[in-house]
């Protein structure tokens, strides 16, 4: 399902890190995150939602680009 806050998203296994792109551009890595966070939000329905309640302001972050 399309998502009105997350353009796009991926993650490296091998670092454990997620990188999501906003739309607005932005474009972040989250560090640490367990591959099962990743795979839960692949089947949000919410991405926005499962972000806000299960990423944000739960892994350090470092911002990539606009």
């Amino acid at each position: 399902m399309p998502s009105s806050v997350i353009s796009h998203f991926s993650y490296d296994e091998k670092s454990n890190t997620l990188k999501i792109i906003f739309v607005t551009g932005m474009v972040y890595a989250y560090k640490n995150v367990p591959n099962k966070i990743y795979e839960m939000l692949k089947a949000s329905g919410s991405k926005g939602r499962y972000f806000n309640y299960y990423i944000k302001d739960k892994f350090k972050f470092k911002k990539l680009e606009d």
